[in-house]
């Protein structure tokens, strides 16, 4: 392994040691946005040789079932994903993994970039299931490393103006560099009635678009009261397991509301996204550190010391 990135699921187990239903029981390895060199083949493995550097998709799928058969293999109920309990992760110096889930790296992707197409992968699949394609605007909540990847994502494939909202102004000053049209730091002491004003007026009109990326029942509640009538909200954020949202208002007014589970058949997007240049993740590169200094990575990841948004740990 050359390259592991800390996730917030990551410091969710290491913190709490459970996300929902998924549940730390035993001790577990973790890590799950992965690069490395591959060291050993299987005698089948055609595509791939010994020194070829390779990314990791983390979750391995049945391949029989239903989901996995027409193309939606991460509802897979049998799928083993790194670092998702009983499954131990990525975060160690050598790792076996399916060969048919590992892609080769061009000459110009380095590790950290093909670390990286884990996040990056979500946001595909965010703007996928949302629809974003020329001309759409895009309304992003929050700032993080998913909704940063979000807007890289919404951009390349041709959102026309994507906002960014978030309550800490120094990830909105990254979302501008990032690209972002236009950015609102959030009052919390305003109602998500009055913030969807707020965003109304920096759009001209309500967004045809919504990616929820905080969980926070008042982003989603934003979310939908923001987005047009006929748009659609992506919930990309996993929050509390239940929420008070304004439903009769999304049926009312046609506003679909779609949810996203990690992502499928979208690493090879991810993957031509950053080899051809459309997409840079570099920017959201801010600490490096070694496998003996993991708990200070983590340290880092859970406090964002210094600005982090991407920690990445060299095993």
């Amino acid at each position: 392994m050359s390259a592991v990135g800390i996730c917030g699921s990551d410091v969710h187990y290491w913190m709490l040691g459970r996300i929902g239903d998924f549940i730390v029981t035993s001790p577990m390895v973790l890590g799950h946005e992965s690069a490395g060199v591959v060291s050993k083949v299987g005698t089948s493995v055609k595509h791939l040789v010994v020194g070829d550097r390779v990314a990791i998709e983390p979750g391995v799928p049945c391949r029989y079932c239903d989901y996995c058969k027409t193309g939606k293999y991460n509802l897979c109920k049998d799928i083993i994903f790194c670092a998702t309990p009983p499954f131990n992760g990525s975060l160690c110096r050598y790792y076996t993994h399916a060969a048919d889930f590992c892609y080769k790296l061009p000459d110009n992707v380095s590790m950290e970039e093909g670390a990286l197409l884990e996040p990056l992968s979500v946001a595909v699949q965010a703007c996928r299931r949302a629809g974003v394609t020329l001309g759409n605007t895009v309304l992003v909540c929050g700032a993080g490393p998913i909704g940063l990847v979000s807007l890289l994502v919404a951009k390349a494939m041709g959102a026309s103006k994507v906002v960014v909202i978030d309550l800490i102004e120094s990830r909105l000053n990254v979302a501008k560099s990032l690209g972002a049209d236009a950015i609102l730091k959030i009052d919390s002491s305003l109602e998500p009635q009055q913030i969807a004003k707020e965003v109304e007026c920096l759009f001209g009109e309500m967004p045809g678009i919504t990616i929820e990326c905080s969980g926070a029942e008042t982003s989603i509640k934003l979310a939908i009261l923001g987005t047009k009538s006929g748009g659609c909200v992506v919930l990309v954020g996993l929050g509390p397991p239940e929420v008070k949202v304004p439903v009769v208002n999304a049926a009312c007014r046609e506003v679909d509301i779609r949810g996203v589970f990690r992502y499928a058949n979208c690493y090879p997007t991810a993957l031509a996204l950053i080899a051809s240049g459309k997409v840079d993740v570099k920017k959201l590169i801010t600490h490096h550190f070694n496998l003996e200094e993991s708990l200070q990575a983590f340290e880092t990841s859970r406090d964002g010391t210094d600005g982090a948004i991407k920690v990445i740990i060299h095993p």
